[in-house]
């Protein structure tokens, strides 16, 4: 994911699969609820085509059991934090009962995230004509286009209908992605001539995140594993191509693992 400000651009690197699948499908919810508040017909065929992003990211692996055993251990470590003087008692109550609710509305989901698309055959036809280019034209697909043309309304609450049995592993992702983040240890650096590394010692970590400011134009190409972690960095000409940049660049650091 990549998250701006007028500042400062942030991009994070996950460590392993897992978290490489979080982030996928954090960005991925972030577009289709964005689509899905739009009026427009071709936002709402956005909106479709980036719910059947989620669903093939969620059939390669059973998401439900990987949320509830993280949501599980964040929340034996954090209970292990009751009566810590250093830690606010009632911002720890709040986040372990979010867990629970997280938990509790997860198991209560029946089947695999996203089995709810893969089961309705309208659905499965529209997906299977838009990974070909251009079609889903209305001649390939006039039910789909008759769908398209219907009130804004009508797309809304057919889109919501889709989409919300999905609600309850967003949440819980985010949850554990909020989680993560939170752990952060940063620290700021210079990579001198564009260039950065630093040993790691074996330590396992889940997220990597990288810091720099936006007037630099300075763009990270992150390779870590637990025992290295190298940065270089490039600028964007004209083309768009990275090109090494050669001078010195400040950036934050911020090593996540819980």
């Amino acid at each position: 994911m990549i998250a701006a400000n007028e500042e400062m651009i942030l991009y994070e690197y996950p460590f392993n699969e897992r978290v490489r699948t979080l982030l996928r499908l954090e960005d991925l919810f972030d577009k289709l609820y964005f689509f899905c508040e739009q009026s427009h017909p071709y936002c709402h065929h956005t909106a479709l085509l980036t719910l059947f992003e989620i669903g093939e990211v969620t059939s390669r692996s059973d998401l439900k059991v990987e949320l509830l055993q993280e949501l599980e251990r964040h929340k034996q470590s954090l209970a292990g934090l009751r009566n810590d003087p250093r830690v606010v008692q009632d911002a720890l109550q709040r986040i372990l009962e979010d867990i629970e609710a997280a938990q509790t509305a997860l198991s209560a989901s029946a089947g695999k995230a996203g089995q709810h698309l893969r089961d309705n055959e309208w659905l499965m036809s529209v997906r299977s004509r838009s990974i070909i280019p251009g079609g889903t034209c209305e001649f390939d697909l006039p039910s789909y286009h008759a769908w398209l043309t219907r009130s804004r309304e009508q797309r809304t609450e057919d889109l919501g209908n889709w989409v919300r049995p999905l609600s309850h592993f967003q949440k819980a992702l985010a949850i554990v992605l909020r989680l993560l983040r939170e752990s952060a240890q940063h620290s700021h650096h210079t990579a001198a001539m564009g260039n950065f590394q630093q040993m790691l010692q074996g330590k396992s970590h889940a997220l990597l995140q990288v810091r720099v400011a936006r007037q630099l134009q300075a763009i990270p190409e992150i390779s870590a594993n637990k025992y290295l972690l190298s940065i270089r960095f490039g600028r964007a000409d004209g083309d768009m191509k990275p090109r090494p940049v050669e001078r010195d660049v400040e950036f934050d650091l911020a090593l996540c693992a819980l």
